[in-house]
């Protein structure tokens, strides 16, 4: 057996099974809900790229997967951020406070935890923002300050509002901002081709590209993280191999079991040990972005 397939098998091991309590639940535009869930065990556990197999209702038994957004061990609870298209997601838009909920988690490879370098950029698209939210509060509880760059062709689920905060490089009529990134002094800037105010025009990988190619950061001080659609993650990873970036990705993929059983998400990777099927959501979710082979 492989050294990776021992490192997923000590990762099944660390997957719990909880009755969370929702003790939070908010509405946006665009079919976008956050449910925010009381499940102590998971919460002391889960770490930015990891995920939950959520129990969507009780007469649904197929699972779906939900990117943990934020984490409070000692509060004992976890957010989620989904978009309702289907039928589990759509049922889950329905739980209310005080509700019980199955959660199987955390699963899957997180984002590297230490020794970033000074200048990270996290780059997030559409339900691919909540992990890099978690990923900035790790981040700045460490005393590191990323920038973060979000896009999205629906609304936000958030009031975006002016940045305080100078970013050196960014297009001085893109002001937009995550209101709770502004509250930790960490910058943020929005992209969107929906004609939203204060957002760039286009992209956020064209967002980023702007910013690597204007702003006087040496690229030796910058490593890039994303989440977001493969369209998305494709080009992010061709921008850090342009630039010469270290680069982390976050992969999406339909998943049935969640914990190795079926591989019916593999995806295929490159490595020191040649071609091979890796199963997203215990291998990954997070890879190197040089490893992963686009279609």
């Amino acid at each position: 057996m492989s050294a990776h397939a021992y490192a997923s098998r000590a990762a099944r091991g660390t997957i719990l099974l909880e009755r969370a309590r929702v003790i939070g639940a908010e509405h946006y535009p665009g079919a976008q809900h956050s449910l925010k869930l009381a499940c102590p065990a998971i919460a002391e556990r889960a770490r930015p790229g990891s995920f939950v197999h959520v129990r969507c209702d009780d007469e649904l038994p197929m699972r779906r997967p939900m990117s943990i957004m934020r984490a409070s061990p000692s509060q004992g609870w976890i957010e989620i951020l989904y978009k309702a298209h289907g039928q589990g997601s759509s049922l889950l838009a329905r739980r209310s406070v005080g509700e019980e909920l199955s959660v199987l988690g955390p699963i899957g490879r997180p984002f590297k935890l230490a020794d970033y370098r000074p200048r990270p950029l996290l780059i997030g698209g559409g339900v691919g923002i909540p992990p890099m939210l978690f990923l900035a509060e790790h981040m700045r509880a460490r005393q590191v300050t990323p920038l973060v760059l979000m896009g999205s062709e629906v609304p936000f689920p958030f009031r975006a509002r002016p940045s305080t905060l100078l970013v050196p490089g960014m297009p001085s009529d893109v002001i937009a901002a995550m209101p709770l990134l502004e509250d930790w002094a960490v910058p943020s800037r929005l992209a969107s081709q929906a004609g939203f105010p204060g957002c760039f025009d286009g992209f956020v990988t064209e967002l980023a590209r702007r910013w690597l190619t204007t702003s006087a950061v040496a690229h030796a001080e910058v490593e890039v993280f994303a989440c977001g659609p493969t369209p998305m993650l494709r080009a992010v990873a061709r921008l850090a191999e342009e630039f010469g970036l270290p680069c982390q990705i976050s992969l999406e993929e339909y998943m049935a079991c969640a914990v190795g059983g079926c591989a019916g998400c593999a995806v295929r990777v490159t490595g020191a040990e040649g071609p091979a099927m890796q199963r997203v959501c215990v291998d990954g979710p997070v890879f190197e972005a040089r490893n992963v082979v686009f279609d």
